[in-house]
């Protein structure tokens, strides 16, 4: 892929981002190429992170009213790009409709399908509405035939855990204290936000304690001498588990999990729930898988880990289960056996179970390795772009990559298909 030339016709419209100045970084250097850029606030988190206010729009009405506001926007700017993080929350939802109506090239940004040195860029949508999901495997191995980049190492931590979590904090700082302006906004989740902001500056604030917790309830595990299965959890309220799980709540996966444990694991077996790095409190995980593994028995059998590595549980794992997490991308890649419940990009007949799940505890099936590596590779050759939306360094490598891949004509997946894909970066650790 040839790098694109300065093109004055783009016009860029941003909506929500992650929190931080990603976006805004963005859209400097975008305008830098000759394209022209907005940015639509809906509260001021949104306005705190775009450093041009000449080109931020504040959204300050009803929900109700978003449709329209949008669709006029789209018009009054002659708009031919529209940039969002995630594709399911209600107002990219309704901006997406609006944007293929007019046939607008849609940008989604998502963590990385393959955390935590990776982001995800797709065009009109991602997880479960990614074009990942109608592409089969051996579609990706005719595309990756003429390809020969060697892999990089599958990384084993996140790196900007505190950047992420001071970010999370600040917006939702910004937006309890200083919102006024913003009487219609609406949260996409069920929380307020004064109780998202606690729930942020708890976390910063036990961050030390729940190390600790951490460090005990991993060292038991590891050296527990015993055979274990690890649930990888998810966050209630994030947007891969409310529209593409088959579950109402994550209490109603850690039902079915403990209880079909119970049913088919060998009775030496033990089974591990490691909590999402960004759990916080919000549902007293621990408490009710006690309380579930002490009313089917198995409460010697049965722990939870808040957080930590996810490759130092992996090291001596005999099977990994999950909703549609994307860290079971790790549990493949080492070729444990896994089981997945929800829509997931990963979720390839050739590398995950199909096994009803008392007698894949019982005996798992293994993935086939060769396959998930080309689909490895396949990822690492489109979507999967280097870097970090939350640490400078990380968006520095991000910005270098990505920009080029937004002004081209041809989305990630087509582009390799077509011979026009960039040359990937070679991966740094990220700090």
């Amino acid at each position: 892929m040839q790098t694109p030339r300065p093109d004055t016709t783009r016009r860029f419209l941003f909506l929500q981002g992650p929190h931080g100045p990603f976006f805004s970084k963005l859209g400097q250097m975008l305008t830098l190429a000759g394209a022209r850029c907005w940015r639509v606030g809906f509260n001021r988190g949104d306005q705190a992170f775009w450093s041009d206010s000449a080109s931020f729009i504040p959204f300050q009405g009803p929900p109700e009213a978003w449709s329209d506001r949008c669709a006029a926007l789209l018009d009054e700017h002659a708009i031919t790009d529209i940039v969002l993080y995630g594709d399911t929350r209600r107002i990219h939802a309704e901006a997406v409709r609006i944007a293929r109506a007019r046939d607008l090239t849609i940008h989604v940004f998502e963590e990385g399908y393959l955390r935590p040195y990776w982001v995800t860029y797709e065009r009109d949508g991602s997880n479960g509405n990614s074009a990942l999901m109608d592409l089969g495997l051996p579609q990706m191995q005719k595309i990756l035939a003429d390809t020969t980049t060697d892999q990089p190492e599958a990384p084993a931590h996140w790196g900007d855990m505190r950047q992420h979590v001071f970010y999370g904090a600040a917006y939702h700082a910004y937006v309890l204290l200083l919102n006024r302006a913003y009487a219609g906004f609406q949260p996409h989740r069920a929380l307020d936000v004064r109780a998202e902001f606690r729930l942020y500056l708890k976390r910063l604030l036990l961050m030390p304690a729940l190390w600790a917790d951490r460090v005990v309830a991993t060292w038991r595990v590891k050296n527990g001498g015993f055979p274990y299965h690890l649930a990888l959890l998810q966050l209630e309220h994030d947007s891969n588990f409310q529209s593409h799980s088959p579950f109402d709540t994550i209490t109603d996966f850690l039902d079915q999990v403990v209880t079909q444990f119970a049913q088919g694991a060998p009775g030496h077996h033990h089974l591990v729930f490691k909590a999402h790095p960004l759990e916080d409190g919000r549902i007293d995980l621990r408490s009710h898988i006690r309380s579930l593994a002490r009313e089917l028995g198995v409460t010697s059998r049965v722990h939870y880990v808040r957080g930590g590595k996810l490759a130092q549980l992996l090291d001596h794992a005999r099977s990994a289960v999950t909703v549609n997490s994307t860290a079971a991308q790790q549990v493949l890649w080492r070729g444990l056996p896994l089981k997945v419940f929800g829509a997931a990009v990963y979720a390839k007949p050739e590398f995950v179970s199909t096994q009803p799940l008392p007698v894949f505890f019982a005996t798992p099936t293994r993935p086939d390795a060769r396959a998930y590596r080309d689909y490895r590779q396949f990822l690492l050759e489109t979507s999967q772009i280097a870097g970090s939306f939350y640490s400078a360094k990380g968006r520095r490598q991000l910005l270098r990559q990505v920009v080029d891949m937004m002004l081209a004509p041809d989305d990630p997946y087509a582009a390799l298909a077509l011979g026009r894909a960039a040359p990937r970066q070679q991966l740094r650790a990220v700090t």
